[in-house]
């Protein structure tokens, strides 16, 4: 059963849909349904859309950019996916150090042939890979907070900022899907520009949502106390002022 979020967006004024990342057997309970446009259209050009409560379906036919890092599909060759990343994008220091990343981060492979990306549909909770929330800085910090709120230090970082393609932040860079772990992301400048200037993600997996949940339903925690109060009343009383549209 997905967990209820309804404290966590109300109290930190959520104005964004949280967006889901399903691997699931059937689109159908997922419409209304969009593809992404023809070549390589990022996927996050479908950010409009997801406000208006509609999904992304991709598949291994019709997958947009998303292909490598969400399909585990080579777009285009090894060497020339490295030349471009290295000499045209000037993202790693030498060819070499590229070619280790993509090694160390191979991308999500699919359990089924349907990949949606849309606001989050409780009743398909057994399919969920990841979900994301569309925030700003301060909203963020309050989930960065939510998600140490029951790690212990023995346990690997509750919140990671690795590098990344911003579809590859959505569940390739996870070094272990169900672990209770937590990525920001939306740093990738190249898919930015579909996004509101303030806004950031902020990437869980299932088991983190579900630990969000539950520093949620704890009247003790951070998200209920002075800790955060004292930061909404110093944004005027709504942590959405700023946010952008």
């Amino acid at each position: 059963m997905q967990p209820d979020l309804t404290a966590i967006v109300e109290t930190l004024d959520l104005s964004e849909p949280v967006v889901g990342l399903y691997d699931a057997p059937d689109p159908a309970p997922f419409a209304p349904l969009v593809e992404p446009g023809h070549g390589r259209e990022c996927v996050f050009a479908a950010y409009p859309q997801w406000r208006r409560g509609r999904t992304l379906h991709l598949t291994r036919e019709r997958h947009g950019c998303g292909a490598l890092h969400l399909l585990g599909l080579a777009g285009r060759s090894r060497a020339d996916l490295v030349r471009f990343l290295v000499d045209d994008e000037g993202l790693r220091a030498s060819r070499e150090l590229m070619a280790a990343w993509l090694d160390a981060v191979p991308g999500y492979r699919p359990r089924h042939g349907h990949l949606l990306l849309g606001p989050l549909r409780p009743d398909q909770y057994d399919h969920l890979v990841t979900a994301t929330f569309y925030v700003n800085p301060d909203q963020l910090a309050a989930l960065c907070t939510g998600a140490a709120y029951f790690s212990h230090p023995d346990e690997p970082a509750p919140v990671l900022a690795p590098f990344g393609s911003g579809c590859g932040q959505l569940a390739a860079v996870f070094p272990d899907l169900a672990a209770p772990q937590a990525v920001i992301g939306a740093t990738d400048q190249a898919m930015r520009r579909h996004l509101p200037p303030q806004v950031l993600a902020f990437t869980v997996t299932r088991a983190m949502l579900e630990r969000l949940a539950r520093w949620a339903a704890t009247p003790g925690s951070s998200l209920h106390t002075g800790f955060l109060a004292g930061l909404v009343a110093a944004r005027g009383g709504t942590l959405a002022v700023g946010e952008g549209s």
